[in-house]
This record gives C-alpha cells, structure tokens and sequence, in this order.
C-alpha cells in the first residue's frame, strides 16, 4: 500500500539547513557542450498508459542510453571529474588527471559514471562493490578500465571501505552521496544531473502540473526539483518516490534531519539506500512537495506494464511510475512528468 507524507518545511526548507542542489544547469551545458558522447535524451509521450492512470497526460523522460552507460548516472561522477580536469587543463584535458585515483561504492551505475570519467582524463577508478551486487556489473566496470574491490554485505559497508581506502592511499572519495564535513564532489555530481532536468524543460511544450522523482540517496530527485523551481515556480506538485524498504528521505523529512532507516534488501537495487544524502534532503525538504513509499509489488508491475510499452528497465528505473501503478491520487487532468532513469540490467 503508497504510503504519503505531506513535506511541512515546503518553501522555507528545514530549521538547520545548509548546503543545498545547484540549479542552473548552464555550466553543464557548457562543459557537456566539448563532450563527443553527449546527446540529448528523448521525452516520450505515453497516451496510452495516460488513459490507463486516468491522468490526462503522462511525459516520460528516456535516460536509457544516456552518453553510452545506460542511464543519467553518465550526468553525474564524470561531470565532477571533468570540472576537475577542465580546472586543471583547460582545452587539453586527455591526461588532465594522471596519478589521481577516484575511489568509490556502488550498487550500480555510479560506479560505470566513475570509471568513464576517470579513464577519459586520465586517472585511476577503484570501484568498492557489496557482496549482493552481480558479478555482471563488476566486469562491465572492469571492462570501462576499473579496478573492482569487494567488500560489505550491503552498500552502506562497502561505501565505508572506500573512505576508509581513500584516506589510508590519499585517494579522491566520489560519492554520490554527501554528510556534513563531505559536500564539495557530491554537490558537483548532483550538477551534472540538472542536465536532464533543463532538457526535459526545453523538449515540454506546457509545464507539467506533477513531476514524479524516484529516489535513493536523493540526488536526481533533489537537482530535478531545483530546477524544476527555477523554471516553473510553484506550479508542478513535486512527488519524491522511495521504496518502502528504503524511506530515508521521507523519514528525514518526518524528523528534520538525516536519519538513518533500516528494513529488507529491495528489488529497486539502485534506489536501496538506507541514509539520504544531507544536500539532497536540504533541497527537497524545500522543493518537494510529497514523499510517497511503494511496494516491490508495484515496482515490479510498473517494469511489467513499460515493457509491454516497448521501454524495459528496471524496478529502480520504472519507480516513479510504479507510484501511479500503486494508486497515486492525482486528477483527473493532471500533466505527469516521470523519469526512466536507466536500461534494463541485460541492456
């Protein structure tokens, strides 16, 4: 059953709020601008499953094949590390980073952004991963140029022996996550995720009136509803999506401050992340409107009913859909924006 918190600190953010997401993304552009491999994604316009969510318009944006790697993570780690590179080179960036070594957890395609963007300039990725993530993933890390280490039963344990590793080698730490004392890389990954965002801004002819941000440590949701503020105000109902064994946000929300939660591995892998990161909760206790959890059930229904509609993904890609496959109450004409966040894990 979709469980909904209405956000109280809405439009003045919490009491102790500090750093919170950029939101102009035309930085990004810019840097994206000399990159080869970056493309515009595609926002589709989903009639059918509108009718079937009895919403009057239902916009999907397509990050699928973002920039080769399969999903808007390409936006996030590699963005970071070319802001490092283009400050250290300028135009001559090949080999901007030799000697660095980027090190990092994942539980999936965080981890591929890191081993692209260091590989492309020059330094080293050393990708911690968890015992319950498929030996899959660590050779196509392999094959993007990283080293693979195991270790941890879950993410929050191997991202705790990539700090440990970064500070015992005088390694670079590149979360996608952030705490207080560590804010200056994870705020510049959460950057490169407006991208997406200032596209789907350009490619919608009217402002939609619900945008739908899945969620894990809260990064894509936090950068999207920034800009999303900036170009539209208040008009969108912003809607953050978690799964139910993951709430760290809405939990967040309801006590004001990072928490840490607790609950079953999810089948929304990507999104399984038990701590939010401190940015991101900072600007969605500001933007945001409403926190909903959903069911493994309606993520997995969610996968089921896009699949049929020609777009496979996975429970974390379809997660803000699976919240109208849960039973989210909107109107009747209701515009909904949505992301598909990433391929399927075969794709």
């Amino acid at each position: 059953m979709l469980q909904r918190l209405t956000n109280p600190w809405r439009g003045h953010g919490l009491p102790a709020a500090g750093l919170a997401p950029q939101a102009d993304a035309s930085p990004v552009a810019e840097l994206l601008s000399r990159c080869p491999a970056h493309a515009t994604t595609p926002l589709h316009e989903m009639p059918a499953l509108a009718t079937a969510f009895r919403v009057a318009r239902l916009s999907l944006k397509d990050e699928r094949q973002r920039m080769g790697l399969g999903s808007f993570k390409a936006l996030g780690a590699a963005h970071a590390i070319a802001r490092e590179a283009a400050a250290c080179a300028g135009d001559e960036m090949h080999h901007a980073l030799k000697g660095r070594v980027y090190v990092t957890a994942s539980a999936g395609n965080h981890g591929l952004s890191v081993a692209a963007g260091a590989r492309l300039f020059g330094a080293r990725a050393v990708i911690y991963l968890s015992d319950t993530v498929p030996e899959a993933f660590a050779g196509r890390l392999r094959a993007k140029g990283a080293d693979v280490v195991r270790a941890g039963a879950n993410y929050e344990a191997s991202m705790q022996a990539a700090a440990d590793a970064a500070q015992a080698q005088g390694w670079t730490l590149l979360s996608d996550s952030s705490w207080p004392g560590y804010t200056e890389l994870p705020l510049r990954v959460m950057e490169g995720y407006l991208q997406l965002a200032a596209e789907a801004a350009m490619q919608i002819d009217t402002p939609p009136s619900h945008i739908l941000l899945q969620a894990g440590v809260g990064g894509l949701a936090a950068a999207v509803a920034a800009h999303a503020r900036l170009v539209w105000g208040d008009g969108p109902q912003i809607i953050i999506v978690e799964p139910e064994a993951a709430p760290a946000l809405m939990e967040g929300i309801r006590a004001g401050r990072v928490v840490e939660t607790s609950g079953p591995a999810s089948c929304m892998g990507r999104l399984d992340c038990k701590t939010a990161s401190l940015i991101a909760l900072n600007g969605l206790a500001r933007d945001a409107d409403v926190f909903v959890t959903i069911s493994e059930a309606d993520a997995m229904r969610a996968v089921q009913l896009l699949a049929a509609h020609g777009l496979p993904t996975t429970p974390s890609g379809a997660a803000g859909v699976a919240a109208l496959v849960a039973g989210l109450d909107l109107p009747a004409d209701a515009h909904v924006l949505a992301i598909l966040s990433e391929g399927p894990e075969d794709g």
